[in-house]
């Protein structure tokens, strides 16, 4: 009888969980810990900057609180979750969050090593929503060996842990396995002696009424007493306390700032943040001036052709006209010295479709993540388009990209264009790709060409939107390449801004053979710009500083004496204004938030915001420029007169006090403008 109690005692496990459980969720939880620290290490060791072991551990700090707190969470599940349908639950959480957090940190990985940005919840959450519009991008710069890293990943998720537990069970590593349904009943009775010293040991344990639950494997399973089911409450909330400390980012500066916080806590914290900046947008009052805009004629009304040329991509400081060393635009170099130059302009968002709302509408564009301006009625405003073809001109829309990327038919639609015609309906025998959106830009010069010569006398409004300079900077050789740079992806950027300066020349060339280039105001303008690792960001949507906001913008005239310079600051949404007031029209019934580039005032304050929303924003007074990154990174102060490449963090030579001040200013006016567009509906005040 002795002999069979101490069997039966050493067969009551007197652990949260059994061998079997433990080798199941620590099969899942280690190696989910490794790859999630290897693939931050990674991305860290990839930063130009280094400032030590202790830098290098704040970067770590909210990986290691995620996983603590992820592995916490899930012991306690496990050890409360004991049998039957709550075990069956726990397990399928298990996985699907296993699942998630391998594809959320692997995703976040690419995408910081494509961009140099976080992976934020609105940009997950609008690929979800619309994953045709990452497919491109992905494509072109996700490699076969990341697609298999993440297979293999997603696959042990899923099946690994079982897998593991089974091998160790025949191994004889474990005497147990997990609960099965009807396990109890399969079970033969204890004997009496043995039930009384089951009861013996549950009344050792210090809780009455304790039973002993049958588990597979003939092993039997406790419910928790009342001190470890304290100790599993104490861990959730210690778990949960980890996770949370794990939303808060580290004080690293520069490209660093990106990589502080783990994938997961980013999302939760972006989320939350976005939430906040919702609500706060609720309350805002703000007033619609361009709902009901129209353009008066006067006595210096002329009709003209306009031309709006569209630079995708490029950025200020590529373009010959503003740095004579880069020989990139010596067309629109000599141009220049006929035209109106900007010497500081800016784009109010770099990504295209907000930038062109910017040119269109004469307005900021929505500072959200979402691409509201491509929903039916989203442009809250009457756009320049509608606005002269109300005055009797003939609009038009041409673009070497693909016309189904972000709704773009039905942007151009909202803007008020009459014809749309993108690279699908353009025959595309002789041209080249000039990356995963589109086709060389002088494709666009046939069907223009057509379309002007139905009705020259009649006065008319152009887009052109090329894509050529446009992320993956595929080359056409049609007019051969130069060597600009060592670094491979910036001489093929750079290579493929020469290529658009012979297609300025050929449009305003087709424009003189046409007979209508005196009567042509052309507009050529930078989209936005384009980083290239100068402040740890690549591409353009999350590219805050100058490489990415600021862009050329020149106003060629045949009829005006060129030459003139003006010194800025400048952005998009001053286009409209000033082709009013060249073309002779006066503004009524509304006001344009900007300003006419013919006489600009000396004090007035720009904002940017970036895509995805909630990383980054700044606000231009003269030569000041605040960057504030929503708390991700320390806030950024520059002087661009004496520092224009912003490598010099004047911030702290301002008090708390005056840095929250400024934060509040870019806060309100995000508030105002997402109020704006939220609000507005379809061109309601």
């Amino acid at each position: 009888m002795v002999s069979s109690g101490g069997e039966n005692r050493s067969a009551v496990r007197r652990t949260l969980l059994d061998g079997w459980e433990w080798v199941y969720l620590l099969s899942i939880l280690l190696p989910l810990f490794v790859y999630n620290l290897s693939l931050k290490a990674l991305r860290i060791f990839s930063l130009e900057e280094s400032h030590g072991l202790l830098w290098h551990l704040s970067l770590m700090r909210s990986e290691l609180l995620f996983n603590a707190g992820y592995a916490i969470l899930c012991i306690g599940l496990f050890a409360v979750a004991r049998r039957g349908v709550l075990r069956a639950a726990s397990l399928v959480a298990l996985h699907v969050t296993a699942i998630a957090v391998v594809a959320i940190t692997t995703s976040s990985y690419q995408y910081y090593g494509t961009t140099g940005s976080s992976l934020d919840y609105g940009i997950v959450t609008y690929y979800f929503a619309t994953p045709g519009e990452a497919q491109g991008a992905i494509s072109s710069e996700m490699a076969t060996s990341a697609w298999l890293v993440l297979a293999l990943g997603l696959f042990y998720a899923l099946a690994g842990p079982h897998l593991v537990t089974r091998a160790a069970e025949r191994l004889g590593l474990i005497s147990g396995s997990a609960p099965q349904e009807g396990a109890a009943a399969s079970q033969p009775p204890a004997p009496a002696s043995s039930r009384q010293e089951t009861a013996e040991q549950a009344s050792d344990g210090g809780e009455a009424g304790e039973a002993e639950e049958p588990a597979g494997g003939g092993m039997t399973r406790r419910k928790l007493s009342r001190k470890e089911f304290l100790a599993v409450g104490a861990g959730a909330g210690a778990g949960v306390f980890l996770l949370r400390e794990s939303l808060l980012p580290s004080t690293a500066t520069g490209a660093s700032g990106g990589v502080s916080r783990s994938p997961v806590s980013n999302l939760i914290a972006t989320r939350a943040e976005a939430a906040r900046m919702q609500a706060a947008a609720e309350g805002v009052e703000v007033t619609n001036t361009l709902a009901g805009v129209r353009l008066s004629p006067t006595a210096m009304t002329r009709p003209r052709h306009v031309a709006l040329i569209h630079l995708e991509s490029v950025r200020e400081r590529s373009v010959t006209v503003y740095d004579g060393g880069m020989r990139t635009t010596p067309y629109l170099d000599d141009l220049a010295g006929r035209s109106l130059v900007v010497e500081r302009a800016y784009t109010t968002q770099p990504h295209t479709t907000n930038a062109i709302t910017s040119v269109n509408a004469g307005m900021y564009p929505y500072p959200g993540t979402d691409i509201v301006e491509s929903q039916p009625g989203g442009v809250p405003a009457r756009c320049l388009p509608d606005l002269l073809r109300e005055q009797g001109y003939r609009t038009a829309w041409f673009q070497s990209a693909v016309g189904g990327f972000e709704d773009r038919a039905q942007l151009v639609e909202n803007f008020g264009y009459d014809h749309f015609q993108a690279i699908e309906e353009m025959d595309t025998e002789g041209f080249q790709m000039s990356n995963y959106l589109g086709y060389e830009d002088d494709i666009m010069l046939a069907p223009s060409r057509r379309w002007l010569e139905k009705d020259l006398d009649t006065p008319s409004l152009i887009t052109y939107l090329g894509v050529t300079p446009h992320h993956d900077y595929q080359v056409p050789d049609r007019y051969g390449r130069k060597d600009f740079d060592d670094d491979d992806q910036l001489d093929r950027y750079l290579n493929n801004v020469r290529y658009d300066d012979f297609w300025v020349q050929n449009i305003i060339e087709q424009y003189k053979e046409l007979g209508i280039y005196e009567d042509t105001i052309f507009v050529i303008y930078g989209d936005h710009g384009e980083g290239f690792g100068e402040h740890g960001r690549y591409q353009h949507d999350g590219v805050i500083w100058e490489e990415g906001a600021r862009v050329p913008l020149l106003i060629h005239d045949p009829l005006r004496y060129g030459g003139e310079r003006v010194k800025g600051p400048a952005n998009l949404m001053d286009i409209p204004p000033t082709i009013a007031e060249m073309l002779g029209y006066r503004v009524v019934d509304g006001e344009y938030p900007g300003n006419s580039l013919l006489n600009l005032p000396s004090d007035r304050t720009l904002y940017i915001s970036c895509r995805p929303d909630l990383l980054s924003m700044a606000s231009i007074k003269g030569y000041e420029k605040f960057i504030y990154h929503f708390g991700k990174q320390p806030d950024e102060l520059f002087d661009l007169r004496r520092d224009p490449l912003e490598k010099r963090n004047l911030a702290k030579r301002k008090s708390e006090g005056e840095l929250e001040q400024m934060r509040t200013e870019l806060l309100e006016w995000h508030a105002r403008t997402g109020a704006l567009y939220t609000r507005s509906g379809s061109r309601s005040s």
